[in-house]
């Protein structure tokens, strides 16, 4: 007889092992901030060190009779592993600690379904729940005697295990369906914003490095933020208007976290796709964690899964407010903005970015003196109407010289809608440069 699981308590004993492998170590504090953010009241944490985990319960027997006696002193209902278990591991550790186990995984799952809001990001989650599922399966059940067939029917009929893993398969095939449609969407969405020549900007960045606030004092939105891991799970887009360039789509996407579950990465492609097929990504940093060289490697460990490590980027160092440093751009070798250090909480160097994204997104911008005559005034006037004349003067014999700076497809469609040729505007060299897409 197999143990059958109970309801999940909220009173958990937290496990976090040392392990000599850098790649297989954890974070013990990103840990509580975890099991916090999924509503567990840690009770106590047991800490040890190993050099390569026990094949049959993780931890070894000696470390499940201290989980033991420490479930016993508080009570607890629940064991949380800051680990991924193997499948035997868990149902292990379930029969011999009577309760239930979570491994960090599933813990992740678990906030993910409890934040998501959209029917997609609802999708999504329980796709991943369900994949995670089908290779646990085993033995929270009691119920695994062979199912008696109706008249004609009789014999060996099929488990009870079976029966919930076919349902599983057609559930998870019926949810693949579904998602197929959305990501078809969004890739209707994405073309037709290309064909527009909108830029896409992805914000992209570890769990709880200040996206939301960031997108939210951008575009003066009222996205949910909070100083909490995966605060923001469903994709939001915007629209920023960014001087040089005009409208563009922001998107603020799901927060990454080290080892993020690779189900998840899977699951979430659909939503991730809007920062692979992105004009630019912004990386949102936490200048003030002391480990965020570490979370870098890891978005760009994820950045790689889904595709997107080779769309430019600029990083923003958010958060400076905790360091008692100034707002500033750090440019690369071609003097192009690269970094940008600010306080997305008190707003201090958003013009910076601003500006920042002004330069990158509109590097093929018309910076040109022109020389209208007097019967040009339709041109003019259409430049005028764009904002794009800095500066204007008349000469003696009344031509209208001006200093024009556009984006290069607003002078094209201007140029197209009054049937002029751009060639008769443009010095040589600017008619080399290729037109920009977005």
């Amino acid at each position: 007889m197999f143990f059958e699981r109970p309801d999940a308590g909220e009173t958990a004993v937290l496990v976090h092992v040392d392990f000599q492998d850098e790649q297989e170590r954890e974070d013990p504090g990103e840990f509580l901030e975890l099991v916090r953010s999924a509503g567990a009241e840690p009770a106590t944490l047991l800490t040890g060190s190993r050099h390569r985990p026990d094949s049959r319960t993780f931890v070894g027997s000696g470390k499940v009779e201290e989980l033991r006696e420490a479930m016993a002193v508080h009570h607890a209902e629940l064991v949380i592993f800051n680990h991924a278990l193997s499948p035997s591991q868990e149902r292990n550790l379930e029969r011999e600690l009577k309760c239930r186990v979570l491994d960090r995984t599933g813990l992740i799952l678990d906030i993910f379904a409890q934040r998501a809001r959209t029917h997609e990001g609802k999708l999504q989650v329980e796709l991943a729940q369900l994949e995670y599922m089908s290779t646990r399966l085993v033995r929270g059940w009691t119920h695994l005697e062979r199912q008696k067939g109706g008249i004609g029917l009789r014999g060996p009929g099929e488990t009870q295990l079976e029966t919930d893993r076919r349902l599983l398969r057609a559930r998870i095939k019926a949810i693949h369906k579904r998602l197929d449609k959305v990501r078809s969407q969004r890739s209707q969405n994405r073309r037709a914003r290309s064909r527009a020549e909108i830029p896409s900007v992805s914000l992209v960045g570890y769990t709880n490095a200040g996206k939301s606030t960031l997108f939210n004092a951008l575009t003066e939105s009222e996205v949910y933020a909070a100083d909490q891991l995966f605060a923001t799970l469903d994709p939001t887009l915007r629209r920023l208007e960014v001087v040089d360039v005009g409208p563009v789509v922001l998107a603020d996407t799901v927060g990454f976290i080290r080892h993020l579950p690779h189900k998840l990465v899977e699951a979430f492609r659909a939503t991730l796709q809007e920062a692979a097929e992105a004009t630019l990504l912004v990386h949102v940093i936490d200048a003030a964690d002391p480990d965020r060289d570490l979370n870098v490697t890891q978005v760009e460990t994820v950045l790689d899964e889904i595709g997107a490590l080779e769309v430019p980027t600029l990083k923003v160092m958010n958060k400076i407010d905790l360091l008692d440093s100034a707002p500033r751009i750090e440019r690369d070798g071609e003097g192009l903005p690269e970094v940008v250090w600010l306080s997305a909480r008190e707003g201090r160097g958003l013009e910076l970015l601003g500006q920042a994204l002004s330069e990158r997104l509109a590097e093929d911008v018309i910076d040109v003196q022109l020389t209208l005559s007097p019967d040009q005034g339709r041109l003019r006037a259409g430049l005028h109407e764009l904002g794009a004349v800095r500066e204007e003067a008349f000469d003696d014999q009344g031509h209208v010289l001006l200093e024009v700076r556009l984006p290069r497809r607003d002078f094209l469609q201007l140029m197209a809608r009054l049937g002029e040729h751009p060639d008769d505007y443009l010095p040589g060299e600017l008619q080399e440069r290729p037109v920009w897409e977005g």
